[in-house]
């Protein structure tokens, strides 16, 4: 097939088929925590599920830096490609896998001696705290390879092979199912398995863009030698600040949630929004995949000053975002029951509460694709400045301000409804700076 150039002028169809993968590649990368999940719920036990929903927006936070480097330099060397500097595209390319891997290490140490303290401040004690620890211990070994996997999610778009990101993705989501089931039901492993199963997928989608890129030829950026560039290296982190600020926000809103489910709900609220949170990222992925594999052309066209083609982009993906929103909404309320019973269909409590959640929090499937969208977007303009505001108010501020006050008003349904009410503020905000900048932009 064709390989499709970010030079190329992007009609409907071409844009679906650029971005397709990316989406796929998004949500096929979500089956490594929803097999977890599944497995853990339904084979191991209710206990065992709590904690790994309890430490992995921990594990979330330590892994973000693969996800700031990724979209901050994706924007970055794809504006170097449009105005013909590929030799410079390279360079900062080698730079920013090289400069994840080594942070990747330096981070799973600290992780390690930090693990048992930060579980225990988020309120693991006996049988929950055991099980936070086996879980974590195992996933940071993995690190430094969870870190290049996120990056080359962003990365491979940029390359303008979306379609092989998507191969990795579905290769190592099927390994993991696979070794879910072998080791936790055939060797009975427990929860052991599941983080064993989850570090083996992941290293191997770590490990195989630094093969296939290092010096091969046909590929568009080269693994190759580069020079410490402080520089280039702070623009890339600042460009990409606002997906390290909506990662470690998300996080910290998840851990918020976590312990006022604790508080109003027990146990079981913890396994309800865990099993939200799963399915979320199925549903949202949809805006994640089209934001990253849209992003590079926007880039590319940015740095060669194409605005028409910018204003035909931006216009052609709103209405597919708008039109995604409605499908993913109507899915989500028709089968609510049914995918709350594939991880809680074992207890008829837990499950009413789950499903009462999800019919709350399928509503923000009509508002978060803009506001996912509008963020990456200004990090594809090189303005990591306005994409982290959208960013940090839609996942951080919004969501905390949310969560602490409607719970008092409504009790747990007060905290379906904070994630509902969240998104509807970020639309509100991406639409004026969309307004706003404009003129600056011409798009």
């Amino acid at each position: 097939m064709h390989r499709i150039s970010l030079s190329e002028h992007f009609t409907f169809s071409k844009l679906l088929l650029f971005t397709m993968p990316s989406v796929a590649m998004v949500i096929s990368s979500s089956v490594y925590f929803i097999a977890d999940g599944f497995f853990v719920s339904n084979y191991v036990g209710k206990t065992a599920f709590a904690a790994v929903n309890l430490i992995m927006p921990y594990l979330m936070i330590i892994s973000s830096a693969g996800f700031m480097l990724g979209s901050g330099g994706s924007a970055i060397i794809s504006a170097l490609r449009g105005q013909g500097r590929q030799e410079e595209a390279d360079r900062t390319f080698s730079l920013m896998v090289y400069t994840t891997l080594i942070a990747g290490l330096i981070i799973s140490v600290l992780a390690y001696l930090t693990l048992k303290p930060v579980c225990i401040y988020l309120g693991a004690e006996g049988e929950l705290l055991h099980y936070c620890l086996v879980y974590g211990e195992i996933i940071i070994i993995s690190l430094p390879f969870i870190m290049i996997n996120q990056e080359f999610q962003i990365l491979y778009a940029a390359a303008e092979q979306p379609g092989l990101g998507f191969k990795v993705s579905v290769i190592a989501g099927i390994g993991n199912v696979v070794l879910d089931a072998l080791f936790i039901i055939g060797f009975n492993w427990g929860l052991t398995g599941a983080a064993v199963a989850t570090v083996l997928a992941e290293t191997g989608a770590g490990l195989f863009p630094l093969w296939y890129f290092s010096g091969r030829g046909g590929t568009v950026f080269t693994l190759g030698r580069t020079r410490f560039e402080p520089v280039v290296l702070f623009k890339i982190c600042g460009n990409g600040s606002s997906e390290l600020v909506g990662e470690l926000s998300m996080s910290i809103v998840a851990m918020l949630y976590n312990y006022q489910l604790l508080k109003y709900a027990g146990e079981n609220g913890v396994v309800a929004y865990g099993v939200l949170m799963y399915l979320c990222f199925l549903f949202i992925g949809a805006f994640v995949g089209f934001t990253t594999g849209s992003a590079p052309i926007f880039s590319y066209n940015f740095g060669a000053n194409n605005h028409a083609e910018l204003h035909d982009l931006l216009r052609k993906s709103l209405t597919l975002i708008f039109m995604v929103s409605m499908v993913m909404f109507s899915l989500s309320e028709l089968f609510k029951v049914q995918l709350s019973t594939v991880f809680v269909g074992y207890d008829a409590e837990l499950m009413k509460l789950t499903v009462k959640g999800f019919s709350i929090v399928s509503f923000s499937f009509l508002f978060s694709g803009l506001a996912i969208f509008a963020s990456g977007f200004f990090t594809a303009l090189n303005n990591g400045v306005i994409s982290a505001v959208i960013a940090f108010l839609r996942t951080l501020c919004f969501e905390v301000i949310c969560i602490l006050t409607l719970p008092l008003f409504f009790g747990v349904d007060g905290i379906w409804y904070s994630l509902v009410l969240a998104e509807v503020l970020a639309v509100i905000v991406s639409a004026t700076f969309l307004k706003l900048k404009q003129p600056v932009y011409h798009y």
